[in-house]
């Protein structure tokens, strides 16, 4: 025999055996245990969290690096904040101008009221003068009837007392004018504090604006990708970071509508990877989706029936994905066994072992 052709023959043969042995292990990994059971396969997954801005801006600095674990409240990277603090200087010292125009308005409120009070005396006094020119006039008529007064001297005191009719309407409107100037510095006060409020509003959302500029862990997790770096400028929502919640761990797999029928939440799974097969990770459904993921274009049959497939989500216990946080990955895929009836009690095989 050639040499070319033994060297093909080792190749096919190799080829074959590993062809072979895969078949025998998901043949062995897939075998049924009993209608009380059913399987599907899926892949690992877990929670993801994009870290973004609120407001465009250039990325300053990124406090940590791909694969770092992060608390939540940690802070992940910081954005410029060199406009944002020119706005806040503007904004205080608009706060400042409005505040004075308060103490402003409300000494015009003060004066108004000082001329209110001396237009009322004022009205008083006329009243008294107006009272005594009546009684003078009132005198004048009768000793000019008696003939012991002249009716000159009645003709001034009748014009003295309209000159104080006269003067008592003039008070009185004068009077009624500072009381409408008091109301209008009062509105100007009213006008001055609202000036103030709006100025402490503008004032909160600059700070708040400049607080945000510090991007935090929205939750404990690790982080996936850095997905800007330090001087890039981003708009209003550009992703700095992505988190994944190591805690939050499940596999999303399929069902056919025989089974997912009989899935009820909180039922018991098992989740075998492909990465590691001598583990049989305990989980629980979180998930059974309403409705079907396949639907046959054709009238159904009982052959078409089996094609709807139901998406079902399989969680693993937290406390067991924090004892072994370091050694979580996604992506991973694998087959989750799930237990449809509770009466049923697990095999051998998938008995839980997470650790050797």
């Amino acid at each position: 025999m050639k040499p070319t052709s033994t060297k093909r023959l080792l190749i096919v043969l190799a080829v074959a055996l590993a062809a072979g042995g895969a078949w025998y292990w998901q043949a062995g990994r897939d075998k049924g245990f009993g209608p009380g059971f059913a399987s599907g396969n899926g892949r690992i997954e877990a929670t993801d969290v994009d870290v973004a801005t609120k407001q465009a801006g250039r990325v300053r600095d990124i406090l940590v690096d791909e694969g770092a674990f992060v608390k939540a409240g940690q802070p992940l990277a910081t954005m410029d904040v060199e406009s944002l603090d020119a706005q806040r200087a503007e904004a205080q010292a608009r706060l400042q101008q409005a505040e004075t125009g308060v103490a402003a308005a409300e000494s015009q409120v003060a004066m108004r009221e000082s001329d209110r009070q001396s237009a009322l005396a004022l009205v008083v006094q006329r009243e008294s003068e107006l009272d005594a020119a009546q009684r003078r006039a009132r005198r004048s008529e009768v000793l000019s009837a008696e003939g012991a007064a002249s009716m000159q001297e009645t003709d001034d005191d009748r014009a003295r007392t309209r000159n104080a009719q006269a003067a008592l309407g003039a008070a009185r409107a004068q009077a009624q004018a500072s009381q409408a100037a008091v109301q209008a510095a009062a509105a100007q006060v009213t006008g001055a504090r609202a000036a103030v409020g709006a100025a402490r509003a503008t004032l909160a959302r600059i700070e708040a604006d400049i607080a945000d500029s510090q991007l935090t862990a929205p939750r404990d997790g690790r982080v996936q990708f850095r997905v800007a770096q330090p001087g890039e400028v981003l708009g209003a929502g550009g992703k700095v970071l992505n988190l994944v919640d190591l805690s939050d761990v499940y596999m999303t797999f399929f069902l056919p509508e025989t089974a997912a029928g009989r899935v009820a939440l909180g039922s018991e799974a098992r989740i075998l990877l492909d990465a590691a097969p001598g583990f049989v990770i305990p989980a629980r459904i979180r998930f059974v989706d309403a409705t079907a993921q396949f639907t046959p274009k054709t009238v159904e049959t009982a052959s078409e029936r089996q094609k709807l497939m139901f998406r079902v989500k399989a969680s693993i216990d937290k406390a067991l994905l924090l004892q072994h946080m370091e050694q979580v990955k996604t992506g991973l895929p694998g087959v989750a066994w799930v237990r449809l009836d509770p009466q049923a009690e697990w095999p051998a095989q998938l008995a839980v072992k997470t650790s050797r």
